[in-house]
């Protein structure tokens, strides 16, 4: 049976929402009183899934998960489980089952304006990796920094290339950051100098959530890793390029990627973003066999960033890619992680690596569009930008389009405060 298209609630039906019937995505909200609680987007509204849980709405597997901080109680669950959760809401939601639609005492407890939520960090997580999968980009990095003519190291089309990140520091969207501090090694001095960062960036990336632990010394293959993810967010992985470029030799970023890390407070569902799987990219050589992939593993999301000034009366589109154009995907990226027998946990995040595409209009962050700050961009105000200013406000979109509506995933946005 074909799931009812639209909504009862008005606001997730006009096309343009990112939160549809068909998205539910999942998040933790607070308002005035009460704790955190695990919502579901719908419209301009926020179903308070403890509310229906309370009702006997939900199915009883998932009993007593939803009145909680973080998103892990309900993912441990099961795909089962999440599918059996998506089912019921999508019923309770098109008015398929009335429970909720004719129940005002119901509706005014559980529905929440999204205006009045406060929205929280959606998962605990345990560890975040950080990849470095897109051609596009690894190559615009490699012409500026090592090589023009061999800008990819010879393993680039081998591995995945990824880092272990730090996962104390990601936070949710909203959240603002101070400049780092660091050393800096500038041209034509024999030492470094300590200093706040001058070269700061943002890095247009998505993230996906583990929603299945493995065991140690247990590998997952390219053709299991779907069954490991809950689902995705909007990441945007800060970077402090000149502290970077000191630094990552020969063991990799540290400071200059460890203050801050940010997400997206909704997690679209893998469910919801099936009907947007495409075609893997060609891959030469071809990957080794643990490497190879059968199922459709690349997912058409078109992405913007936006930078908007203190002051300035709107943000100014800076970017525009998709998501589909990633050389390595999500279920390689895992599928390599674990091949040495690395555990995964419940809740850990997997960031994509910059996403650019073929363009300067389409890459995926600042030392890409401005060749290290050489060219600076002009935005609407007139103003114009090597790297990020203090006071900067990065707001960066998603969504994938389907047939009159959009599976979204909302912004992710944080804006720098100046140096400590």
């Amino acid at each position: 049976m074909t799931a009812p298209q639209t909504s009862w609630i008005a606001s997730a039906n006009d096309g343009q929402t990112h939160f549809p019937l068909q998205n539910l995505p999942y998040g933790v909200f607070l308002t005035k009183g009460q704790s955190p609680r695990v919502g579901v987007a719908i419209g301009d509204q926020v179903l308070d899934l403890a509310a229906l849980d309370e009702a006997g709405l939900l199915p009883a597997a998932a009993k007593g998960t939803f009145a909680a901080a973080s998103l892990n109680r309900f993912i441990e669950l099961g795909k089962p489980v999440w599918s059996e959760t998506r089912k019921r809401l999508t019923a309770l939601l098109s008015g398929e089952d009335a429970a909720l639609r004719d129940n005002a005492a119901l509706r005014d407890k559980a529905l929440v304006p999204m205006s009045a939520a406060a929205l929280h960090l959606p998962v605990e997580i345990p560890g975040y990796t950080d990849f470095y999968s897109s051609k596009e980009h690894a190559t615009n990095v490699g012409r500026m920094f090592r090589d023009p003519d061999n800008a990819l190291l010879p393993n680039w089309l081998e591995i995945p290339i990824g880092y272990n990140g730090r996962a104390s520091s990601v936070v949710v969207s909203g959240t603002p950051l101070h400049r780092p501090n660091g050393q800096i090694k500038l041209p034509n001095e024999a030492r470094p100098v300590f200093s706040a960062c001058r070269k700061l960036d943002f890095e247009l990336e998505m993230g996906f959530i583990v929603g299945k632990e493995s065991a140690l010394g247990e590998p997952i293959s390219t053709a299991d890793a779907p069954a490991h993810m809950f689902g995705m967010v909007l990441l945007n992985d800060w970077s402090a390029r000149d502290i970077q470029q000191w630094e990552y030799v020969p063991l990799g970023p540290f400071n200059s990627k460890g203050f801050g890390t940010s997400i997206s407070p909704w997690v679209v569902t893998m469910e919801a973003l099936e009907p947007f799987r495409r075609d893997n990219p060609e891959q030469s050589p071809q990957p080794l066999s643990y490497l190879q992939q059968q199922a459709k593993n690349a997912y058409d999301i078109a992405l913007e960033v936006a930078l908007q000034p203190q002051g300035a009366a709107a943000p100014s589109t800076i970017c525009r890619t998709n998501f589909k154009a990633m050389y390595w995907t999500m279920a390689q990226q895992l599928a390599h992680h674990t091949v040495s027998g690395c555990n995964v946990r419940v809740g850990d995040l997997m960031g994509s690596g910059t996403i650019s595409g073929t363009t300067p209009d389409s890459y995926g962050s600042l030392l890409e569009m401005t060749r290290n700050g050489a060219e600076p961009v002009t935005l609407a105000d007139g103003s114009r930008r090597g790297f990020l200013e203090d006071g900067d406000d990065v707001i960066m979109t998603g969504f994938c389009q389907g047939e009159g509506y959009r599976v979204g995933f909302g912004s992710v946005s944080g804006k720098i405060l100046p140096a400590r």
